[in-house]
């Protein structure tokens, strides 16, 4: 080899790496939590996982915020567009106005949200179908619950966790269509999402009166319901992440919102170039939701009861069962 091809085979050794460092450095994600902090063993913590698991898997760092009150969500998306973070993530209903607004200001900057409808050009909007996971865990609430009664505690009292609850009633009536179902809401702002010691009394009214599962739709207030069932000897029903081993044998399962898959997805979709604006809406057809099964909670979940639940589940898929959807119009059927 000559001196000069020598040379020439170096600079391409040495420029490879360089080059793929140039285009990992194109994209800098950023997120925004909503309300209750990456760490709630839930919602937020899911979202959390997906970004951790593309920063294992790709080496890309990312940068978050937790926001502590609603005055800060626009000025932490604005100070990620600043930097030059892109794509931003902001994580919540709640942040629909922000997002709107910021991503206004910065068109070339990519947004999503999840939970909610921006129409903007830059920005993906992600949306589940969470009355499909909720009447799968509805069913085998149904099954567990050997006096016929279970119980719902949602967060804030807003359409979105009216729909969790629908979807819950729906499934435990087609599992036993003489359920009873107790349903408490925690409150009416966004400190409802973060008091645990509320979703704790209220889950524990629930069992007073009768129930044998309680399944919460709360964010970090959640873990209150989960420990009052846990407390009674009773049953649990976690939510969007896998919350089963909060205390394994106690929680009958958990209702799957992949909002960890969503957040990787978008990420991975940035980086490849393929990232589109628009509408994403996923259900257990798209693996956006699901229910959990692991070692915590196998000896709770018979065959039986399994097969249920994978009928439900495929049925839904297949659009053989319509899962009212509590949003469309404000109402749940009760037959």
């Amino acid at each position: 080899m000559s001196k000069r091809m020598f040379l020439a085979a170096i600079i391409v050794i040495l420029a490879t790496p360089v080059t793929s460092m140039a285009v990992a450095a194109d994209i800098q994600p950023a997120i925004v939590y909503d309300l209750g902090g990456k760490f709630d063993k839930s919602f937020n913590e899911g979202v959390f996982d997906g970004a951790s698991a593309f920063k294992k898997n790709t080496g890309i760092e990312y940068r978050d915020f937790e926001i502590q009150n609603d005055s800060q969500r626009e000025q932490a998306l604005r100070n990620f567009a600043r930097r030059g973070n892109d794509p931003i993530l902001a994580v919540g209903f709640s942040q629909a106005a922000a997002v709107e607004k910021v991503a206004k200001e910065f068109p070339t900057i990519h947004f999503a949200i999840i939970d909610s409808m921006v129409n903007q050009p830059n920005v993906q909007s992600i949306v589940f179908k969470e009355q499909e996971g909720s009447f799968v865990v509805g069913v085998l609430a149904s099954m567990a619950a050997k006096s016929g009664k279970i119980g719902f505690v949602g967060g804030m009292d807003i359409p979105l966790i009216r729909r969790f609850a629908c979807g819950y009633i729906q499934g435990a009536r087609y599992a036993n269509a003489n359920v009873e179902v107790f349903q408490n809401m925690t409150g009416t702002t966004g400190a409802a999402w973060s008091d645990p010691v509320k979703g704790g009394e209220l889950a524990k009214s629930q069992f007073d009166r009768g129930a044998d599962v309680v399944y919460h739709a709360a964010g970090g207030t959640g873990i209150g319901v989960l420990q009052a069932a846990a407390d009674a000897n009773k049953l649990g029903i976690g939510v969007d992440s896998n919350q089963n081993h909060l205390h394994p044998g106690k929680v009958l399962t958990s209702m799957l919102k992949r909002v960890d898959v969503a957040t990787q997805q978008t990420f991975m979709e940035a980086r490849a170039g393929t990232w589109k604006p628009g509408l994403k809406v996923l259900g257990l057809k798209e693996n956006g939701v699901g229910w959990a099964l692991d070692e915590n909670n196998k000896a709770l979940i018979t065959p039986t009861m399994k097969a249920a639940a994978d009928k439900a589940t495929a049925d839904i898929a297949a659009g053989t069962i319509q899962v009212h959807d509590y949003m469309a119009d404000n109402h749940c059927p009760t037959k």
